[in-house]
């Protein structure tokens, strides 16, 4: 009799868990849908990019900054770069001295993204692999991506000085996230927006409205067996006055 109860108990806490983390799951999911939806929305700043929180976002579209074993990145704070990742970028400082400040603090490992001409202006994210100081003031950035397909160009060079130069650079590469950069890139899409938010916002629903009927039938059944119970006292009580009615008669 004992084991019915303990088994009943146990399965009411590992339901409570499974909501809870049901729970936690949709929060999660609906947080990062979010974000990606105010990132493709969001205001832009003056070079045309999306800008949140005072960072440029980028999803990168080419393969030049995956891991290679050609590149050790070991000692680096951005390691690789996947297709389709978001970057997340701190701007260059658009008061002079603190350009300079922030270009004096860039270190051969980091990353940047950049504007750079090729047939046309291109927005561009790779490694620093060289970095001097100008002879007329400023920097002479040499970047390279860590997994550069063959025939395209191996390196790419801005000097900071040039402030009309169409070669410039944007910020620094300071977090990526492929998760973010994935959702992103599908809702930019008309299928992916259906799927990655309107079916499973109807299935929540759906799953809610179960949940919700279940409920209503349970405390149904909840009153239905009270007022049965409450019946059947009455009942009894009902009975034992008419015994008692009975008893008391004269034979």
């Amino acid at each position: 009799m004992s084991g019915k109860p303990c088994a009943k108990g146990r399965m009411t806490h590992l339901k409570r868990a499974a909501d809870i983390f049901l729970t936690l799951l949709f929060v999660l999911f609906f947080c990062l849908c979010a974000f990606a939806l105010f990132s493709a929305a969001s205001a832009r700043s003056g070079d045309g990019t999306a800008e949140v929180f005072g960072y440029k976002l980028f999803v990168v579209t080419s393969s030049s900054m995956e891991k290679s074993d050609a590149t050790d990145v070991s000692g680096y704070k951005i390691k690789d770069i996947p297709v389709r990742s978001l970057v997340f970028v701190s701007s260059v400082p658009e008061d002079e001295n603190e350009a300079e400040e922030w270009y004096s603090s860039l270190d051969v490992g980091d990353v940047l993204t950049f504007r750079y001409v090729y047939a046309s202006q291109q927005t561009i994210t790779h490694r620093i692999v060289d970095i001097a100081v100008a002879e007329n003031g400023g920097y002479i950035i040499t970047l390279a991506g860590d997994n550069v397909p063959q025939g395209e160009a191996a390196t790419q060079v801005i000097d900071t000085s040039l402030h009309d130069s169409p070669n410039y650079v944007l910020g620094k590469v300071t977090g990526v996230s492929r998760t973010l950069g994935l959702l992103i890139t599908a809702l930019r899409s008309p299928w992916g927006l259906v799927f990655i938010v309107i079916v499973p916002c109807v299935l929540i629903i759906i799953f809610e409205a179960v949940k919700a009927v279940g409920a209503l039938a349970s405390a149904r059944r909840i009153r239905q067996t009270s007022a049965a119970v409450q019946a059947n006292r009455q009942n009894s009580v009902a009975v034992d006055n008419l015994n008692d009615r009975d008893e008391d008669a004269p034979s």
